[in-house]
Parts: C-alpha cells; structure tokens; sequence
C-alpha cells in the first residue's frame, strides 16, 4: 500500500524486509551490486537512505583522526558517567 510516498511492508520472521521494485528504482538501489541502507532509529520509527560503502584508505586521514577522537571523548564521558557516585 503506497500513500503520500509512505509504503507498508512486510517484516518476515527472520527481519527481513523486502522493498518494492519502483522504491528500488527510485533509490537508485537497482543500479548497484550490493546495495546498503544507513537504519536510522527516529522517534518511535526507522528512517532509511542509501549508504555507500568506501575502503578505509580512500577516507581522507583527517576524517579518521576526527571519528578516533569523538570516539574517545565518548568513552571518557560514558566512563565519568558509570562512576559510582558516593554520599
């Protein structure tokens, strides 16, 4: 069922969800090998775009300096956060 660019889809029991030809097309998704879907969780529901997939040595190093560092900073936060507090 389609309707204002919403479509419904069945979820097998596995999880798997199969997406409809024309939504295929439209995504580009057809055109490619092996396509990927970035799953977004957004308020109570999943937001899917098409994600390309780049091997590591075409990612400019500094981009990968930046996600090492947001990486720790995360950590060092969930670590402060985990911490017992005492009274």
């Amino acid at each position: 069922m389609q309707h204002c660019g919403m479509t419904t889809l069945a979820l097998s029991k596995r999880g798997s969800l199969t997406l409809p030809p024309a939504l295929r097309r439209k995504l580009g998704l057809d055109k490619l090998r092996n396509p990927l879907l970035l799953v977004e969780e957004r308020d109570g529901g999943l937001f899917l775009q098409p994600a390309v997939a780049l091997p590591v040595r075409d990612l400019p190093k500094a981009q990968i300096q930046a996600w090492i560092a947001r990486g720790e900073a995360d950590m060092k936060a969930f670590q402060r956060a985990a911490k017992p507090r005492g009274k």
